[in-house]
């Protein structure tokens, strides 16, 4: 990586990034239900920009049983399950082909990226707080995943969907793409027809249960990208730069107890950042460039109030699992770091040689040199 100077500020994701993707969640429902792999996602991403799971990530729609309703429906989508097995299966073309946001305006929505590998014991090393759950391997599977895609929290939550027309107005959803990472062993449909009539059956998917099943997983911290941020966090303010977040989110029902840090509060992501941006808050998503112009703002006002000289993208570094959401931070003129699902360490090596400190201990460096 190419020396430069050293950023007032670091913005994180969340989901994929601080925590654990809600993606293998996904996964495992899939495997575990005999559902065929890939079209949870896709459901999810080409209800965009009106799915109900966007709307409750702008904020737009409470977290109730109307919406969970929405989201069943959205799940038992006709149309899309005809489109999925002719568009993607017949025609023997990658889902990311079927719904690449380059060529349809289709955004990320769900967070994830492909590893060409499971973690191994090494990359669920030293410093991991809690070990994630094993995924089901997918040697059987022909058929390919995603390359790119999306999970985020909320202000009271862990979790990570992403997505946002970037060529979009503020407040404007651009449908999402997905990526499924190569976790799950569901078995593969038959082959479709051209009529719906001659079509498999839907799947019968319990949206509820499988968003909180997205929920819970991806409360578990990062092994490696987690620990990072506690090493920053314990530098003097003035030593370190600005700690923010920058997370696609939903707000919890008042009371639930995701709206609470866990416990201790220092196991939770959410309590060591200076500023939080989050999605459901503010009414935007990434990768809508307005959502980053924000975060700037919120940085460069905390960093006059301290008596600097202000904050600019160009001052700041974004982690993000999501390629679509660092390209519109590099257009703006951050510096960018992708964060690969099951090798999050090498984001932090990363980050270490951009502000120029050690964020590793011993025995985990010694691991992964």
């Amino acid at each position: 990586m190419a020396p430069f100077k050293s950023p007032k500020a670091i913005l994180f994701d969340i989901g994929g990034v601080c925590v654990l993707s809600p993606l293998e969640a996904i996964a495992t429902y899939e495997n575990k239900n005999s559902i065929p792999k890939d079209w949870i996602n896709y459901a999810i991403s080409r209800s965009a920009p009106n799915g109900f799971w966007q709307q409750l990530e702008r904020g737009e729609i409470k977290m109730d049983e109307k919406f969970f309703q929405g989201f069943n429906a959205d799940l038992r989508n006709e149309k899309l399950w005809k489109e999925f097995h002719e568009s993607f299966r017949n025609s023997k073309k990658k889902l990311k082909d079927v719904a690449n946001p380059t060529q349809l305006g289709d955004h990320v929505s769900l967070k994830a990226e492909a590893a060409d590998s499971k973690p191994t014991d090494q990359d669920r090393g030293a410093q991991e707080p809690q070990k994630p759950e094993e995924k089901p391997d997918d040697k059987s599977s022909a058929r390919p995943s995603l390359s790119k895609l999306a999970k985020d929290t909320t202000i009271g939550d862990p979790v990570s969907l992403e997505s946002e027309d970037v060529a979009q107005s503020p407040r404007d959803d651009s449908a999402s793409t997905i990526e499924q990472s190569k976790a799950s062993s569901s078995p593969s449909p038959p082959e479709a027809t051209s009529t719906l009539e001659t079509l498999p059956s839907l799947p019968d998917i319990d949206g509820e249960s499988l968003f909180w099943s997205m929920m819970a997983h991806s409360r578990t911290p990062d092994p490696y990208v987690f620990p990072a941020l506690l090493q920053l966090r314990k530098l003097p303010t003035n030593a370190r730069p600005i700690l923010a977040a920058l997370s696609n989110s939903v707000i919890f029902p008042p009371g639930h107890s995701y709206n609470k840090l866990s416990d201790p509060p220092e196991s939770d992501p959410r309590s060591h950042f200076d500023v939080f941006i989050a999605s459901a808050e503010v009414g935007l998503r990434k990768p809508n460039p307005e959502i980053y112009k924000l975060a700037v703002e919120k940085l460069d006002q905390l960093n006059k109030e301290k008596g600097g000289s202000g904050v600019k993208a160009e001052d700041c570094v974004f982690l993000d699992d999501i390629g679509e959401n660092l390209k519109t931070a590099r257009e703006l003129g951050m510096r960018t770091i992708k964060v690969v699902l099951g090798k999050t360490w090498r984001a932090v090596k990363e980050l270490e040689q951009a502000i120029g400190l050690n964020l590793m201990d011993d025995k985990t460096r010694r691991s992964k040199l």
